[in-house]
């Protein structure tokens, strides 16, 4: 029998193995002239697994090959490298240090990702801001986190009012000539040392926002993994490869569209940006730059296949070999549509900005099992626990729990999420399938009793998501005297349909139980949602409580 030391051993020598395939055949580990080698191994020993090594590794392999394309042009690896660098010592020079703050309220550009450098570089921790805060909230977010320095853009700059003086303000995109008397980015850049940095004593660290659809968004610390574990578990379920360009349309302060920004490194992938998203935009991105990555959240699918036929006629997307989903929940009907239209591509991964990315559904499971979340990919850990926390039996319904090397450090706030045998909890509810397929039935706090009964929305929402002539759905439990709570759904209707509260009534009792039905249904012309697409439902609740429209 073999001792726990040879097991780890082996599962050690198993992991390289399975690294140095999966990473050479994306591209990202080969023959290499021994100087340039020489000098990525001295990078990767000084940094670590840190976005500084990836910039600066890319601009040694890869030094004059286009690492951004946004509205103000092109960048090279070298030219990004370099700017970073500028970047930082100007920070620097305002005092900006290890262990400090940067917040960074800016839309998808270079601005975002080259002070993300920068504070990699400088060891310091970048607090990413949802760009459709309201004044309140950014002064919230701003006090409770207390970052040394803010860099924005000029439209967000009436939101800036309340926050403290003394943050240091640094204008990161503006429209025309530069705001009279602000800091630029562009400004601290060209009056910046472009020359390499020494390693910071601390690791960089990112702070990524909860989604705040319950509540106040929460802020999710995590710091670089150690090793390439990570991302060669990432690219076995998602077959990124080295020098491919990338649309990334998904918000940058968000897990998805950042966790694109950090496979853009070491596979030294041309990222195109748009600072807003536009549907036919978006496809027209894919097809002018032959990309064979679209980095998207669910509803941006959405809004691209309700586009009118003649107009997605016009492309065909014969380089798109990945389009890559996740920040909500999927609906397993849009996935086979934009496939049956645009190819078997979707990747759909389930996390949280808490335990990081959980699931992967690839194309294959989402053609046997529309609605999936997939299956865990190596190195991370998921398993369904009931209330008293044990495990559940196969095929039941338990709350997900989730363990794997970027999960979150911790709420900067203090607290985090509920942990079982090291596991943190997702916040959801689901079950696996007999192949072992995850599929995510809903918050674990969403679930009401209704005359005794335990419902999920989520199932309701998936079933009448499906009816002909709805565009998009949700479902919520309000109090009811005669049986505790009672389901309320909101729709929206495509254009030109004509559906009544008794026609959802009838499709629901034809299809499930009785007491899933809801009981009153009211019609909107749009759903609240945040920029990742997910329902805002606490402005649903919000709405049913005080009988007004949500703000």
């Amino acid at each position: 029998m073999a001792s726990t030391g040879q097991t780890d051993v082996r599962g050690a020598v198993s992991d390289l193995l399975f690294e140095g395939r999966v990473l050479h055949e994306a591209g990202i580990v080969g023959p290499m002239r021994p100087d340039k080698a020489l000098r990525v191994g001295r990078t990767f020993l000084r940094w670590g697994a840190s976005p500084a090594t990836g910039v600066a590794v890319a601009a040694i392999e890869h030094p004059h090959e286009i690492a951004i394309i946004d509205e103000r042009g092109s960048l090279s690896w070298e030219r990004l490298h370099r700017r970073s660098n500028a970047l930082a010592h100007s920070l620097e020079a305002l005092g900006v240090g290890p262990g400090d703050g940067i917040g960074v309220m800016a839309r998808n550009h270079r601005g975002f990702l080259e002070t993300t450098l920068a504070a990699a570089k400088l060891g310091a921790s970048a607090l990413y801001l949802n760009t459709m805060f309201s004044g309140p909230q950014l002064v919230d977010v701003m006090d409770r986190e207390g970052p040394k320095a803010l860099v924005y853009d000029e439209e967000f700059d009436e939101l800036l009012a309340g926050v403290d003086p003394s943050v240091k303000r640094i204008v990161a995109w503006h429209d025309g000539a530069p705001p009279v008397g602000a800091t630029t980015v562009e400004q601290l850049i060209a009056a910046g040392d472009d020359s390499d940095l020494s390693p910071p004593s601390d690791k960089p660290r990112f702070v990524i926002l909860t989604s705040g659809t319950t509540g106040t968004p929460k802020g999710a610390q995590r710091t670089s993994p150690d090793g390439l574990m990570t991302l060669a578990s990432l690219i076995d379920m998602i077959p990124y490869r080295s020098g491919q360009t990338m649309v990334i349309a998904a918000p940058l302060f968000h897990s998805w569209g950042f966790l694109h920004f950090v496979v853009s490194l070491p596979t030294a992938s041309t990222m195109v940006l748009h600072r807003r998203f536009d549907p036919e935009g978006a496809l027209a991105a894919v097809e002018r730059h032959r990309a064979s990555v679209l980095a998207a959240v669910p509803v941006m699918v959405q809004r691209i296949l309700g586009l009118p036929a003649e107009v997605l006629d016009r492309y065909s997307l014969p380089t798109l070999r990945i389009t890559s989903l996740s920040g909500s929940a999927l609906p397993g009907e849009l996935a086979v549509e934009w496939m049956d239209r645009f190819g078997d591509n979707v990747y759909n991964l389930y996390g949280s900005t808490e335990v990081s990315f959980a699931t992967i559904a690839t194309p294959t499971d989402l053609r046997a099992a529309p609605g999936t979340a997939g299956r865990a990919p190596r190195g991370t850990t998921v398993r369904l626990y009931d209330e008293a926390g044990q495990e559940v039996q196969p095929g039941d319904v338990g709350r997900i729990f989730v363990g794997n090397e970027m999960k979150m450090e911790g709420y900067t706030g203090g607290g985090g999420k509920e942990s079982i045998d090291g596991l943190l909890s997702s916040g959801d509810v689901g079950h696996f399938d007999a192949d072992g397929r995850l599929f995510v039935d809903g918050r674990d706090d969403e679930m009401i009793v209704s005359g005794g009964e335990n419902v999920f929305p989520r199932e309701v929402e998936d079933l009448l998501a499906d009816l002909e002539g709805i565009a998009e759905v949700a479902v919520i439990g309000v109090e009811d005297d005669k049986f505790g709570q009672r389901l309320k759904a909101f729709v929206v209707l495509e254009q030109g349909a004509s559906l009544s509260e008794a026609d959802l009534g009838a499709h629901v009792k034809a299809n499930l139980a009785s007491f899933k039905t809801p009981r009153e249904v009211e019609f909107l012309d749009e759903l609240p949602r945040n920029a990742t697409g997910k329902v805002l439902k606490r402005e649903l609740r919000a709405r049913e409580a005080n009988g007004r429209p949500p703000q």
